[in-house]
């Protein structure tokens, strides 16, 4: 199966020419600006499948709108006309075209194009009207706010905010892709217009706090929940611009003679991770908590846990190591120590279920033996 994809160099057409790379019966004709209307022709002609991307957002005149968005599109909907031959075309609008601007009014003309194909010979068609799209790859300082903003802030650079109360609609160039790939393989019948899920309503102010939250998590290593909704997505943007340079950050290691220890991420409601060390024959802890409990898994060398009833004195002994990996976990009112009984350095993975507070450290010594 041919497809044609024209914009395919911009935003939305890179996201969405990686996806179709891997599906193994599509064969990708890619029209990008710059490239001759004769190209365009001659990729229509064979193609069975056109994703309509191509169009003009910033141009030195309102005329380019038009040129750019509906004339375009009235060629490409000739051609597919004088084929003789059903094309599906996926052609991506925007909210904009309710509105009586000219770059609004250029694609409801590009619209118009596809809807009197549609009237005349019954070609598919698909129409989406899109919010705002943001992700990977949009072009910073060109017409997108979230890339503007997550390039300056992740650069250290100013960001302008003239109204932070502003709403924004938007959404996320995977949900897009995740939608047209799904139009190619299904086709959906009696369906003129589709809507991309989810999309989400945003102040320009609450995005610049939130993107500012994601640089400074860095320097506090807290890190915002960042594994679900609005908050996954655009964390995966905001970091997609960050500099190779700054793919790697240092964390403060804190070390004496029994060996290292390091914290390396908090959360604000699910407590932080760190690991530490030891050197052969060095106990750690010696302690108890009242609420805290902690989870520790050795991934390398071999530890003794000791752990005492602070009331009735019991006494638990564990034996774990690298080799076999095990979780052993803390419990409130038993004393709890972790020696290093192998020859080599012991490595220690901890997790507490609270971020460790130096007012309020929740930890009396007690020894274990």
């Amino acid at each position: 199966m041919k497809v044609l994809v024209t914009g395919a160099d911009g935003f939305i057409g890179k996201n969405l020419c990686i996806s179709l790379a891997r599906i193994d019966s599509v064969e990708l004709l890619k029209f990008t600006r710059g490239m001759p209307d004769e190209i365009l022709v001659s990729f229509i002609q064979s193609a069975d499948f056109i994703f309509h991307l191509a169009g003009i957002n910033r141009p030195d005149n309102d005329d380019e709108f038009f040129i750019g968005n509906a004339d375009l599109t009235g060629l490409l909907c000739q051609t597919v006309s004088r084929s003789g031959r059903n094309i599906p075309i996926v052609l991506t609008s925007s909210i904009q075209a309710e509105r009586a601007n000219s770059y609004g009014r250029s694609k409801l003309k590009a619209e118009m194009h596809l809807l009197s194909l549609y009237m005349e010979t019954g070609n598919s068609i698909y129409i989406y009207r899109l919010p705002n799209v943001f992700g990977k790859w949009c072009r910073p300082n060109y017409n997108s706010v979230v890339a503007t903003f997550c390039h300056n802030i992740s650069h250290g650079l100013p960001i302008q905010i003239n109204d932070p109360n502003v709403e924004l609609s938007l959404v996320h160039v995977g949900a897009v892709v995740t939608s047209f790939i799904d139009v190619l393989l299904h086709r959906p019948a009696e369906t003129l217009y589709i809507n991309v899920d989810p999309v989400y309503k945003v102040t320009l102010g609450e995005l610049a706090d939130q993107l500012v939250k994601f640089k400074d998590s860095r320097d506090s290593l807290i890190t915002e929940p960042v594994g679900d909704g609005f908050v996954r997505v655009l964390y995966a943007t905001y970091i997609s611009y960050i500099s190779p340079d700054s793919f790697s950050y240092p964390l403060v290691k804190h070390e004496d003679s029994r060996g290292a220890f390091v914290e390396m991420l908090k959360t604000r409601d699910s407590g932080q991770f760190s690991f530490f060390t030891a050197h052969p024959g060095v106990t750690r802890g010696g302690h108890y908590h009242h609420v805290k409990t902690e989870k520790f898994l050795v991934i390398k060398g071999t530890a003794r846990f000791g752990f005492r009833h602070i009331v009735t004195n019991k006494f638990v002994e564990i034996i774990t190591s690298g080799e076999c990996p095990e979780i052993v976990e803390t419990v409130p009112g038993w004393s709890h120590d972790i020696t290093n009984i192998g020859n080599d350095e012991m490595v220690v993975m901890l997790w507490a279920n609270e971020n460790f507070d130096r007012q309020r450290p929740d930890t009396v010594t007690y020894k274990v033996n």
